[in-house]
């Protein structure tokens, strides 16, 4: 198989992110990147926490990346791929449970998708070792694990690069070139394998954090 570009967005102004569908109180601003954060500071509990989707719906073979940088902390940062609904329709359809960013809509409800947790600094167990976590939902299976490279905000001075790699099933991440974790899914253990599906970064609050240079690439056969 080879891969082809098949989405870009730098990332960088208003018109990069027409038609992205917030759920919760997301506050963006550009500043050489996208700068998100939760629109509510005074607001800090569970309900705080946002989800911001990608409105394209996007094949099953791709890999995702994109450039990360943690800028306020404590706070969660994750990635929702391959997303839809349980019967197989967009996330999107009015038929489907309304969203508001409470994580539990989102791991035992009426979606499925794949989420990967890569900057999980909200609580102090997370902050004193630091992993990287894999699940797949809906029923919140915990599918694979990693040790996170990432720095605290006090030390990271520039960009991340993530990746991830969903080719025939198999799931792998990068950071920085740094191979993290791999898995198989099977399609028996927590049901059949996901396919086609949508993109959504995740924060909990306060969580602030850029993002740049977001690449969706489809692996087809050669």
């Amino acid at each position: 198989m080879k891969k082809k570009l098949i989405y870009e967005n730098p990332l960088v102004k208003e018109a990069d992110v027409t038609g992205w569908i917030k759920e919760g109180n997301v506050l963006y601003s550009f500043e050489e990147g996208l700068v998100l954060e939760n629109g509510d500071p005074e607001s800090l509990g569970d309900n705080a926490h946002w989800t911001y989707w990608l409105p394209e719906e996007f094949p099953s073979d791709i890999e995702i990346h994109w450039d990360f940088l943690p800028i306020r902390e404590p706070g969660l940062c994750m990635i929702f791929f391959g997303a839809k609904g349980a019967s197989g329709e967009s996330i999107f359809d009015e038929k489907l449970k309304k969203r508001n960013g409470y994580y539990p809509q989102y791991h035992s409800s009426d979606i499925n998708t794949y989420h990967l947790s890569y900057f999980r600094h909200k609580y102090e167990s997370e902050r004193a070792f630091r992993t990287c976590n894999l699940r797949k939902s809906s029923g919140f299976h915990f599918a694979a694990q990693g040790a996170d490279p990432l720095p605290p905000v006090e030390d990271a001075n520039r960009y991340y690069h993530l990746k991830v790699c969903k080719k025939e099933n198999t799931i792998s991440f990068q950071i920085d070139d740094l191979p993290i974790f791999q898995w198989k899914d099977d399609g028996e253990q927590f049901g059949p394998a996901l396919e086609s599906g949508h993109i959504g970064f995740r924060q909990m609050a306060p969580m602030k954090a850029k993002y740049h240079n977001l690449q969706v690439y489809e692996w087809v056969t050669e």
